[in-house]
């Protein structure tokens, strides 16, 4: 997906020329295949331009979500990204860190795309860092966020690398959260995934009703966009 200073979706359009997180393929497909049908609230941690506050808030035209991110100007661009939608009065963006955030009441779902390089060398850009790389909130960190935050039958929503996603789900397991629905992203089939998506609840479910999938973005010749991708993102993307 090419990282120009705006990114147009059917029902909203995304600025970032002042985030370091670029609207992405990735977390498209994130913001378009969580379950978010029955949530009342919902938690966006890690915001960045305000991308999955405004799928999901297309997707559940009822639910409150409010939006936390850490940086400045992402959290300026994100407002502004919101409030120029049709959605802005069931969203709220806050600037803040999410190990400090707490607005009195748990959410029924929480979505997140979060720094998620763990031990990779680091960038000379700040930014950067913060957006890509864990030095503001480590996994630990976001698990014990998540468990403050999120209603007790309530379910969290998580994208990340393929290495990175199996540090996590063991994390997670240890911390006493059970794995509902697994997701594998791929470019196409000649290529190795690069992306997992995850959901996670704190019940445990049987074996039958756990869900893993894959989805192709491409078909094989790697320029056709595959028909499960199309049917996917098609409430978002103006060229299907």
């Amino acid at each position: 997906m090419a990282k120009n200073s705006f990114f147009r979706f059917k029902q909203f359009t995304v600025h970032q020329d002042k985030c370091a997180m670029k609207v992405c393929t990735d977390a498209c497909v994130l913001g378009a295949w969580a379950d978010v049908a029955e949530a009342e609230s919902i938690l966006d941690i890690g915001a960045g331009t305000g991308l999955l506050s405004l799928m999901v808030a297309q997707r559940n035209p009822f639910a409150k979500i409010d939006a936390v991110e850490l940086d400045p100007d992402a959290f300026i661009q994100a407002g502004e990204n919101v409030e120029n939608s049709s959605f802005s009065e069931r969203i709220d963006v806050f600037n803040s860190a999410i190990q400090n955030f707490d607005r009195g009441l748990p959410y029924d779902c929480i979505i997140t795309n979060p720094p998620f390089f763990q031990s990779d060398l680091l960038s000379p850009n700040l930014q950067k860092n913060n957006a890509h790389h864990a030095t503001s909130l480590s996994f630990d960190e976001l698990l014990i966020s998540i468990g403050r935050l999120l209603k007790e039958n309530g379910r969290f929503f998580i994208l990340l690398p393929t290495d990175e996603a199996e540090g996590f789900l063991v994390k997670s397991l240890i911390s006493g959260w059970f794995l509902n629905t697994k997701l594998t992203l791929y470019h196409d089939k000649n290529k190795k995934p690069f992306r997992q998506l995850m959901s996670f609840g704190r019940k445990k479910i049987t074996e039958n009703q756990l869900i893993i999938d894959s989805l192709y973005i491409y078909d094989e010749d790697s320029r056709t966009y595959n028909s499960d991708f199309k049917a996917l993102m098609k409430d978002f993307y103006m060229i299907f």
